[in-house]
């Protein structure tokens, strides 16, 4: 339904974990893919598990378009795997690594978790030298989330351990210090890549994220699965996340959608800036201005002043950006641009 409306410079598949599906359903989809009328794709990426990659899926992946994996390791600590509930081990990390790379992928990011309960920094610690060590092209890394209806969150209000806020602040100050002296940059909060001779004249490095950049700066994207959103000409619309309600729904002829809400100009020039704040480069002035007509400095002024007051931000004539002490309270500082009406 949505196939002739686009020419997507992106892909994402994810969002779960397309590499438990069977060598079949991947060339169904695959297919899929490949039978519309696109043409190469810049930047298609597929999340992984380290304990459901193969090589005939990793060739296949390959063969298809695909140029880009990024794959879930949380953790290189077999204790803190079994407490997340992962399904995959530390040895399958490497092993799904290295059959990666030999069927030519040469963009690869790797997920990790800090701030897992009961986590040291000894083995956080341990985890950062061996991911840098492996030599992958990206990084992203959250701190855990506890959600409802997981096991963490049942743990954590049952009173099986403490948040300890502290730890988690000094396990992201090692992330950043081991990420750059391994040769990586940080150009948002939680990601992390490598760059190539030339990068200087770039917002971002080479191997950045183009999908998760087009999010940032608040580019139109189409949404297509179960609880997939989207964000197209300043309407966010969200699908069914119970799969059957939504295939239902898609047999019908219909998309899905649950629901939809358009945003007022206000708001859109508010989520755009405190998500360009997320990332190192910040806004982009002149950017900004083309697109909503104002210039961000103005509309923002007492904002920007109480951000540099407290050298949480710094203003150049090219961009307004977060420093490095500023980037840990980005949150904080976001909300002063979605919620204030100048």
């Amino acid at each position: 339904m949505i196939a002739h409306r686009v020419k997507p410079a992106t892909v994402f598949f994810g969002g779960g974990t397309p590499s438990l599906l069977s060598l079949k359903q991947l060339e169904k989809i695959l297919g899929t893919f490949q039978n519309q009328s696109w043409g190469p794709v810049g930047e298609w990426t597929v999340e992984c598990n380290p304990a459901t990659v193969s090589k005939d899926k990793a060739e296949l992946l390959k063969q298809a378009g695909v140029n880009r994996i990024s794959m879930g390791v949380q953790s290189l600590d077999p204790d803190l795997l079994d407490r997340l509930g992962r399904i995959h081990s530390r040895e399958q990390v490497f092993r799904s690594f290295d059959i990666l790379r030999s069927v030519g992928f040469e963009n690869i990011n790797l997920d990790l978790m800090f701030g897992i309960p009961t986590q040291t920094m000894t083995q956080w610690q341990s985890t950062l030298d061996e991911i840098t060590e492996m030599k992958s092209d990206h990084i992203s890394c959250y701190e855990v989330i506890y959600e409802e209806d997981t096991a963490l969150y049942r743990q954590l209000k049952a009173g099986e351990f403490d948040i300890d806020e502290e730890l988690a602040a000094e396990m992201y100050e090692a992330l950043i210090l081991q990420t750059e002296r391994s040769g990586f940059l940080q150009y948002e909060i939680a990601n992390f890549a490598r760059s190539q001779p030339g990068d200087s004249s770039s917002r971002y490095p080479a191997f950045a994220a183009l999908h998760n950049i087009n999010y940032w700066e608040g580019g139109d994207f189409y949404g297509v699965g179960p609880a997939a959103t989207e964000w197209v000409s300043g309407i966010r619309r969200k699908h069914w996340s119970n799969t059957q309600l939504y295939c239902d729904q898609i047999e019908k002829g219909a998309r899905g959608i649950e629901f939809e809400e358009t945003l007022s100009t206000e708001a859109r020039m508010g989520e755009s800036a405190a998500f360009s704040l997320r990332m190192n480069a910040g806004i982009d002035l002149n950017s900004f201005e083309k697109r909503f007509g104002v210039r961000a400095e103005k509309h923002w002024k007492e904002a920007m002043e109480k951000a540099q007051s407290k050298r949480l931000a710094e203003l150049t004539s090219e961009s307004f950006r977060l420093t490095k002490k500023g980037l840990r309270f980005a949150d904080a500082v976001g909300s002063d641009f979605v919620h204030i009406t100048p």
